[in-house]
């Protein structure tokens, strides 16, 4: 099979380097041959790769960096619309979900000579429509909101490509996540920049400017090999609880993969194999865990507020509380604040640019005109400069920054 793992643009090199590391775990090598596409040279939004269809479990279980898994269908020339539905139409639909599923149907673009991209849309799913209706007598229903199923095509300028997303909602939404700031990092874009950094488990981590923490869970989460799609496959519990943010009971529900909505992952075999990774999974998050303590690992934010979201967060990750990182989370103004350790090691953070940076304990990431240049925010620049200069000598420092 077919598969192609989208990522946020520009971190195609991590991802895949993260696809060759889980293809050579043990218990996805059983699985079969993967064969991942070459590395793009520029931004492509994904990696492709050959694998066997049990492959989308692994890599919705495992990859930290994807946002979709999607599993190619079809690719053909096309010239107009009608050509797009003689595709879709082909397709044996009726093996892979019932008309009593619910349906979306997305479509991408580059360069394409079709005018309308919702007419475009619109005949795919027409299609899909009407083959399930003609071989079953019923026709799904169209969710743009929760659907069952998600069908994806992207236009080329020459060639049309039809997917299944075995994900269903989108990857970063982890399950964990109940409380946010008002600017939160997705969870796979802070997984890939930390593997930019290069930091390691064994380093000290520290985040002075924390937010509702995703650097320091994601991290924690590496460290201790607890896979980012372990509250989707279960391995917590069916506890989902109510939310401020309707997708958490979705994904944590004993459907949190698109592809367990899917006729063919339904089958014996792949059920056995399903419950195999997630057999190991749990093997791997018991190991990792009775290594909790050696987390080296310590955030902060000038705002209180933030701190008691992050410890919140923390603890529906799935990451001990007595591990010792969470007495390393305070409410300290990023210009004063130290490291609670001794040698040095990787300081990670995401300033809130433009924002009230002055405010302590209340509003501190409530936005306000973006104005970068403001005096004051050129005063805090410098001053934290300065901080780092004194306090920090001998670490290395990543800023997530668009100004370069």
């Amino acid at each position: 099979m077919r598969f192609f793992v989208v990522c946020p643009g520009g971190l195609e090199v991590p991802l895949a380097q993260e696809l060759a590391s889980i293809a050579q775990r043990p218990d996805c090598k059983a699985l079969g041959a993967w064969v991942i596409d070459p590395t793009p040279t520029s931004p492509t939004g994904g990696v492709g790769l050959a694998a066997p269809i049990s492959a989308a479990m692994a890599l919705n279980l495992h990859s930290r960096i994807a946002s979709r898994v999607l599993l190619q269908m079809a690719e053909s020339p096309y010239r107009q619309e009608e050509d797009l539905y003689k595709l879709a139409s082909g397709l044996a639909w009726e093996e892979w979900f019932s008309s009593k599923q619910t349906l979306r149907v997305d479509v991408t673009a580059h360069r394409s000579p079709l005018k309308s991209l919702n007419f475009a849309t619109l005949k795919i799913k027409d299609a899909i429509v009407d083959r399930l209706r003609d071989v079953t007598g019923d026709r799904p229903s169209i969710d743009t909101a929760f659907p069952d199923v998600r069908v994806q095509a992207h236009l080329t300028a020459t060639h049309a490509t039809i997917y299944l997303d075995t994900s269903g909602e989108a990857l970063f939404k982890r399950g964990w996540r109940d409380e946010k700031g008002d600017a939160p990092l997705k969870e796979n874009l802070a997984a890939g920049i930390l593997s930019i950094t290069g930091w390691k488990p064994a380093q000290t981590l520290f985040d002075p400017m924390c937010g509702s923490g995703t650097f320091l869970i994601e991290a924690a989460q590496m460290a201790l090999a607890i896979p980012p799609g372990a509250i989707r496959a279960g391995m917590y519990g069916d506890d989902a609880k109510p939310s401020r943010l309707a997708y958490r009971p979705l994904v944590t529900s004993a459907h949190g993969f698109g592809f367990q909505r899917l006729k063919p992952f339904n089958t014996p075999d792949l059920k056995k194999q399903w419950d195999g990774l997630c057999i190991v999974a749990k093997k791997n998050i018991e190991q990792g865990l009775a290594n909790a303590n050696k987390l080296k690992m310590a955030a902060c934010d000038i705002n209180e507020n933030m701190i008691t979201i992050v410890k919140n967060n923390w603890k529906r990750a799935g990451l001990p509380a007595q591990s010792g990182v969470l007495s390393n989370v305070r409410q300290i103004d990023a210009l004063v604040a130290k490291s609670p350790f001794a040698e040095p090691g990787v300081m990670l953070f995401n300033p809130p640019y433009g924002e009230r940076l002055e405010i302590k304990g209340r509003g501190a990431r409530d936005a306000l005109p973006k104005n970068n240049n403001s005096p004051e925010f050129m005063e805090f620049l410098n001053q934290f400069g300065k901080h780092l200069k004194d306090n920090f000598a001998g670490w290395q420092v990543d800023v997530l920054t668009a100004d370069m």
